[in-house]
C-alpha cells in the first residue's frame, strides 16, 4: 500500500470555506445513509413476513432500481497512520436480471474519515496532516445468482477521490488547507442476499487503483431497498 506523502507545499492557500462546506457534504451524506438504513431495516420484517411460505409469490429479487446505505471499513494509508477507518455512503443502481445471469450499472458516493500527519517537517514545531475526502464512484457489475436469494457478482468502474491537506507552521503562523484529486479504477467483488422482496443486504471487496500509483482497500456491507 503506497504512502500519500507530504507533498511540496507551494500551492496550499487559506480556506476555511472549503473546510465548512466539506463537513457540511459529511454530515448531509451520513444522514442520509442513516436514513436509507432506517427506511431499509423497517421495511424488511413486514416484507419477509409476505414472503414466507402460503404467502404470495416474491417478485424477481435481483431487478429493478436499487437505492443502499454503504458502511465498512478503509484503508488508505496516510503518512504515518496506517490503521484504516470506517467508511459510509450511499449509492444507487439498476439491476437487470435474465434467467441467473444480472447485469446491472451504479454510482456511489462515500467518505472516509482515514487520515494523519507528520510533524517537523519544514521547520521545528510544524505539522502536515493529509485525509482521504469525498469518493465518488460510477461503474458497472455483473453477477450470477447461486441461490434463490443469494447472488454472486464482481464490479469496476471509474473513481474520483479527493484528499485535503493541511500544514500547520506552528507559533501562532496562519494555517493552510487545499485539496486534489485523483482518478482511478476500482475492482470488487461479493455477495448480495435478498432479505425480502424489496430489501437486500450486501458484503464486498474492492480495491482501488489511482493512475499516478497509489491505492487503498476496502471491506463494506450495505443495506438497501429495491424497487
Amino acid at each position: 500500500m503506497r504512502k500519500w506523502g507530504a507533498r511540496q507545499y507551494c500551492d496550499g492557500r487559506n480556506n476555511r470555506d472549503f473546510r465548512k462546506s466539506e463537513t457540511n457534504g459529511r454530515v448531509t451524506m451520513r444522514k442520509t445513509a442513516i436514513m436509507i438504513f432506517a427506511a431499509a431495516a423497517a421495511l424488511a420484517a413486514p416484507a419477509s413476513a409476505q414472503d414466507a411460505p402460503g404467502g404470495p409469490a416474491p417478485a424477481p429479487t435481483f431487478s429493478g432500481f436499487r437505492v443502499e446505505a454503504l458502511l465498512g471499513w478503509d484503508h488508505t494509508e496516510i503518512l504515518d497512520d496506517d490503521q484504516g477507518a470506517p467508511l459510509y455512503g450511499i449509492g444507487l443502481g439498476y439491476d437487470y436480471q435474465t434467467g441467473r445471469a444480472v447485469l446491472g450499472l451504479e454510482a456511489e458516493a462515500s467518505e472516509s474519515n482515514n487520515n494523519g500527519c507528520l510533524s517537523n517537517i519544514l521547520a521545528p514545531g510544524d505539522r502536515f496532516c493529509d485525509e482521504t475526502g469525498r469518493d465518488l464512484y460510477i461503474g458497472a457489475r455483473a453477477g450470477i445468482i447461486v441461490g434463490p436469494r443469494v447472488l454472486l457478482f464482481v464490479k469496476s468502474g471509474y473513481v474520483n477521490t479527493r484528499f485535503n491537506e493541511e500544514y500547520d507552521p506552528g507559533g501562532g503562523g496562519a494555517v493552510t488547507t487545499s485539496h486534489f484529486n485523483l482518478d482511478g479504477l476500482r475492482v470488487g467483488g461479493g455477495a448480495e442476499f435478498a432479505v425480502s422482496r424489496n430489501v437486500f443486504i450486501r458484503a464486498e471487496g474492492r480495491y482501488t487503483d489511482y493512475h499516478n500509483g497509489g491505492n487503498r482497500g476496502a471491506l463494506l456491507g450495505a443495506i438497501g431497498f429495491r424497487f
